[in-house]
């Protein structure tokens, strides 16, 4: 199993000491997100200021960008890194894209395969030289001449993972990613009841293996040295969980539990600006549903309980405010845990 760690992303400047610190200690990689930050500016730091590290977005949001300036995002980082960044992307709901990105809201499932096709169309001309041809509903992309393509690379263009939630997202990820990025806002009974099938009707559409795609995420980690920290970080993710819990788009995880009724209880918490006060209404119970959680010397044997089986990489932070702490050799005792992902190939095609 991969383990990843967030990084800091509110100051550019502590990212080469942070990321040599994340680099000793053995972790596989690390993810940005897009929330209060860019996610891709603390990445152009560090890809020249690592040597192994796989460093990803987790995720960025798709529509308010064209794919074009994407790809071109995606493409000098894929250089810059010597060929190890992993382009993660998402849709996010309706509210943000209108009201906090401005952009035009269309149903999401068709629009982000023609976003990932449109992306494939665009990297394949660079890479071979072959004209820009991409017409869909939603993009169409047909110019491009020598002044805008970039320089040659002798990488592949990064993968393209995706967050999903929701049955169609996860039957598209299947169908046209190399990997899928689930929510954190998930349990094991989803990911076996939901996320798994629903992963495996788009794979076979597309005639692939489960070997093809990395299934990533899909709970929370919680630990620390002691029992003091890891109860700290219990509260943390508690907040966490009733946040999450209040958004209608993360209710069908909660369902797989017959838990709506809190899921309603958090919504009308929040529209009533009651935010210090959701905590309290996720339970203990809960919370294990949601968690591997244990001390440093036990954690690796609780994600083995929780994701075992189910998930090829995870991280171990909800946020770059809490970056991974765990020492060497519980990361060694995380990475022996066997997963089905056979690594990413860079051979799907572009959809046209």
């Amino acid at each position: 199993m991969q383990i990843y760690t967030t990084l800091v992303q509110n100051d550019l400047g502590a990212i080469p000491a942070e990321i040599a610190r994340i680099e000793a200690a053995g972790y596989d990689g690390v993810l940005t997100q897009e929330n209060r930050h860019d996610p891709f500016l603390p990445l152009g730091v560090a890809a020249v200021h690592s040597q192994g590290l796989q460093l990803g977005t987790g995720v960025a949001i798709a529509f308010p960008r064209s794919p074009m300036v994407m790809a071109n995002i995606g493409w000098d980082l894929q250089l810059a890194s010597s060929g190890r960044f992993e382009l993660g992307i998402g849709t996010q709901v309706k509210g943000h894209n209108e009201r906090r990105f401005s952009v035009p809201w269309s149903a999401p499932v068709p629009r982000l395969k023609e976003y990932i096709g449109s992306l494939r169309a665009i990297w394949q001309s660079w890479k071979t030289g072959e004209p820009l041809a991409f017409q869909g509903e939603h993009y169409q992309f047909t110019l491009m001449t020598p002044n805008f393509t970039p320089e040659p690379m002798a990488f592949a263009p990064p993968p393209i993972t995706m967050a999903a939630v929701g049955p169609a997202m996860l039957r598209l990820a299947g169908e046209v990613a190399d990997g899928v990025r689930l929510h954190a806002f998930c349990t094991r009974k989803y990911f076996e009841n939901t996320v798994l099938p629903e992963l495996q009707t788009g794979l076979s559409r597309a005639g692939r293996s489960r070997e093809s795609l990395q299934v990533s995420g899909g709970g929370f980690v919680v630990s620390g040295a002691t029992d003091e920290e890891v109860a700290a970080s219990v509260e943390f993710h508690r907040q966490r969980i009733a946040f999450y819990g209040s958004t209608r788009a993360y209710w069908p995880v909660l369902e797989q539990h017959d838990l709506l009724d809190v899921g309603e209880q958090l919504n009308d918490m929040a529209k009533n600006n009651q935010w210090r006060d959701m905590p309290a209404v996720v339970s203990d119970d809960m919370l294990q549903l949601f968690c591997a959680i244990g001390r440093h010397d036990q954690i690796a044997s609780e994600i083995e309980r929780q994701f075992g089986g189910l998930a090829d990489a995870l991280s171990d932070s909800a946020s770059y405010d809490t970056p991974g702490q765990l020492p060497a050799a519980v990361i060694d005792d995380i990475q022996a845990i066997e997963t089905r992902f056979s690594g990413f190939n860079g051979n799907l095609e572009p959809a046209r």
